[in-house]
C-alpha cells in the first residue's frame, strides 16, 4: 500500500482556488472587464504563496500569527500596523510567531500601487497573492501555535478542516455573496477576519475530540485511491457527523473570505484612482519585485510549518521498491532538511 506523503496547505489547493475564482463574480463591471479575461491565471495562481514558502526566505511567516504566544486577549491587543508591532516586539521576534496580518495588508497596498501603475502582470500576480493571503487569515488554526493539533493529540486537524471538508462538501456551499464594497479601513478589517477565525478555534478542537473518543480508529479513518496512490483520510462517516456538528462553520468561513477578497481587489483599486483597466495589454508589462520588508532573519526555513491534507504517520509511510513496499519515513526526512520545497499537489 502507498500512501501519499504530499500536502495541501492553507485551505487546500482546490478550496483556495475555488475562492479566488468565485471572488472574481463579486466584482463590479469596472473591474470585471479586467478580471474576467483572466480568471484562469487568478484561479490557477492562487496556489503560488504556497509553493513559494520552501523556497523563499520571509514566505513561510506571511500565511498565520500564533496569536497564543502573545498571551490572553492577543487578537485585541495586538498593534495593528506593523511599525507599532516592530517598535514593540522587534521584527525578528514578530517573523518567528507568524505576521500574516501586517504582511497582507502590505500586499493590498502594493496590489494598490501596481494598479495605479496600470501594470497588468503585477496586478494579476498580487491580486491571486492577495487572495490567497485573505484565504489564511480567515482559516482558524492559522491563529495558533497548535496549528495542527500536535500539542493536543489531535494530529492532522489542520488538513483535516481546511482540505478534507470543503472537497466533501464544497458543492453544497452557496458562494453568492453579493457585490464588492469599498473597505475604508482595510487594516483594520483584516483584525476582524482573525478575530473571527480565532474565536472558532474552541469549535474546531472541541468537536473533534468528542467525535475520537466516539469513534475508533478504524471508523475514523479511511483509505482513497488518488490516482495511482493509497492515501489515509478521514472517513467520511466521521467528516460527516464532524461537519454537522459545526453548523455550517467552514461554508461561512469560505464565503467571509470570498468577499472580503473581492472587497479588497475593489478597494486597492479605487484607492489607485479608479484607472481605465478595459485596454491593457498584458504582454508589455514587467512583474515588479515585492517585498514587505527589507529584512529577512538567516533562519527563516526553520519556522515553516507543515500542514497535512491527509493523515500521514510514520508507521503508514512506505514505498515500493522492486515490487516491495519500504519502510522510507527516515530517508524522507533526510530530504526534507536537504531540500526544504513544498511538493505541489493538483
Amino acid at each position: 500500500m502507498a500512501c501519499s506523503f504530499q500536502g495541501l496547505l492553507a485551505w487546500g489547493f482546490y478550496a483556495h482556488r475555488l475562492i479566488n475564482r468565485q471572488a472574481v463574480y463579486s466584482l463590479p463591471p469596472e473591474l470585471m472587464v479586467f478580471f474576467k479575461p483572466h480568471l484562469s491565471y487568478i484561479t490557477d495562481k492562487a496556489v503560488n504563496p504556497d509553493r513559494r514558502r520552501y523556497a523563499v526566505k520571509g514566505e513561510a511567516e506571511k500565511h498565520y500569527i500564533d496569536l497564543d504566544i502573545y498571551g490572553d486577549s492577543a487578537v485585541y491587543k495586538l498593534p495593528r500596523f506593523w511599525k507599532d508591532a516592530i517598535a514593540l516586539y522587534g521584527e525578528d521576534s514578530l517573523r518567528k510567531y507568524g505576521i500574516s496580518p501586517w504582511s497582507t495588508y502590505e500586499t493590498f497596498k502594493n496590489l494598490s500601487y501596481a494598479f495605479e501603475r496600470k501594470d497588468v502582470q503585477a496586478i494579476l500576480r498580487l491580486a491571486a497573492d492577495l487572495g490567497h493571503y485573505l484565504g489564511d487569515i480567515n482559516v482558524p488554526l492559522h491563529s495558533t501555535q497548535n496549528y495542527n493539533g500536535q500539542n493536543t493529540g489531535q494530529y492532522g486537524i489542520h488538513g483535516f478542516w481546511e482540505s478534507r471538508l470543503p472537497e466533501l462538501y464544497a458543492t453544497e456551499y452557496d458562494f453568492f455573496v453579493g457585490k464588492a464594497n469599498y473597505v475604508p479601513s482595510p487594516q483594520l478589517e483584516i483584525w476582524k477576519a482573525i478575530e473571527i477565525a480565532h474565536h472558532a478555534l474552541d469549535s474546531v478542537f472541541g468537536f473533534e475530540k468528542v467525535l475520537t473518543q466516539e469513534f475508533p480508529d478504524d471508523k475514523k479513518y479511511s483509505y482513497e485511491d488518488r490516482g495511482n496512490i493509497t492515501t489515509r483520510v478521514y472517513s467520511r462517516e466521521f467528516s460527516n457527523v464532524y461537519h454537522q456538528m459545526l453548523s455550517g462553520q467552514v461554508e461561512r468561513q469560505m464565503r467571509r473570505t470570498i468577499k472580503l477578497i473581492a472587497d479588497f481587489w475593489y478597494s486597492a483599486w479605487i484607492l489607485a484612482g479608479q484607472p481605465d483597466l478595459g485596454d491593457l495589454n498584458p504582454d508589455k508589462m514587467q512583474v515588479p519585485y515585492e517585498n514587505d520588508s527589507s529584512y529577512t532573519p538567516r533562519d527563516s526555513l526553520k519556522h515553516i510549518r507543515e500542514h497535512r491534507a491527509y493523515i500521514i504517520d510514520p508507521e503508514v509511510l512506505f514505498w515500493k521498491n522492486s515490487g516491495k513496499y519500504l519502510y522510507f519515513w527516515q530517508a524522507f526526512q533526510k530530504y526534507c532538511e536537504r531540500r526544504p520545497r513544498f511538493l505541489p499537489v493538483g
